[in-house]
């Protein structure tokens, strides 16, 4: 199966492509490095069933494939906020551009959608037939909004009979090949305790996330596409829920970090609360988080460790 992931060179692209090599497909890996970084895919590169292509997502390309992974879109807040045109531009160009490409060589294909489509949540859990509570002015709309238009036009389609699109709620996810500069909390903290920097806390502290080591994400992702039919929608994440922080806490251990956390001002639509609810993972691909917070954590300091100052 010739596979093309879009977004090869991020931190969720470099994880699926090294699996799906090491699962027998052949890989076509497609980034700009907006946001992704070489250094994620130069060991790839060496395998004989991987081919990069620098390409943008934005403009149209022609890639013949059985299956596109289009997960091409930066994720973090100060990376989607940087050029909030440009992130839109990318979530609902690339995702029409990957659906033709999957069109026009009969493939199937699978979006990396996220929690975000459920904005500030009103219902908590979030299952999948939540329909959110998005500020659609907001500072992160292009992110938030991007994603619900690019659900909106795999739904289309698939609905249409022109692809079968589909999709994965990604909900916070963590692990080894996260970007230094990626700005959420695990790599801040993470950051921050190896530079002998106190923790930055925003607010008080007890708005909640559920984080999901990356080796559970793709291993879910995976049996999402092998899924003989469509199941529409769903969710994959760690129901274990974190406050803030108890998640300083557990990287204060690990790193041996003594310094008092530091407090700022909570950002513009940041959700108190995040948790998938499963349910529909579990029943339909026996699928669920292995890998405990302190030991994901423990692999991902020790990635950052390696890498040394920077």
């Amino acid at each position: 199966m010739i596979t093309l992931v879009t977004g090869a060179a991020g931190f969720l692209g470099s994880h699926l492509s090294a699996r799906l090599l090491a699962d027998g497909h052949e890989v076509v890996g497609l980034d700009n490095f907006h946001s992704g970084q070489q250094a994620n895919i130069d060991w790839l590169s060496a395998h004989p069933r991987f081919r990069f292509v620098r390409h943008d997502v934005v403009t149209p390309y022609d890639i013949p494939c059985d299956l596109v992974c289009n997960l091409a879109c930066p994720a973090s807040p100060p990376h989607y906020q940087a050029d909030p045109v440009y992130t839109s531009k990318i979530a609902f160009l690339g995702t029409l551009h990957a659906l033709e490409n999957a069109q026009r060589h009969k493939a199937r294909l699978l979006q990396a959608s996220t929690s975000e489509i459920y904005g500030d949540p009103l219902v908590h859990p979030q299952p999948e037939s939540y329909q959110g509570n998005v500020n659609t002015l907001g500072p992160r709309a292009c992110y938030d909004e991007g994603k619900r238009i690019g659900e909106t036009l795999c739904a289309d389609f698939t609905r249409l009979g022109r692809v079968d699109a589909r999709l994965v709620r990604i909900f916070n996810t963590y692990g080894p090949r996260m970007r230094g500069d990626d700005g959420r909390v695990v790599t801040n903290f993470i950051a921050q305790a190896l530079a002998g920097q106190a923790l930055t806390i925003y607010g008080e502290g007890d708005q909640t996330r559920s984080f999901c080591y990356v080796d559970d994400l793709i291993e879910g992702i995976v049996r999402v596409i092998a899924l003989p039919s469509n199941p529409g929608p769903i969710n994959l994440g760690n129901p274990v829920e974190f406050t803030m922080l108890e998640l300083a806490a557990e990287v204060q251990r690990l790193t041996g970090s003594q310094l008092p956390l530091v407090r700022h001002p909570l950002p513009v639509d940041d959700p108190k609360q995040r948790q998938p609810d499963i349910t529909k993972a579990r029943r339909l691909l026996g699928w669920e988080p292995k890998v405990p917070l302190a030991a994901g954590l423990a692999r991902t300091i020790d990635y950052f460790r390696a890498l040394g100052p920077r």
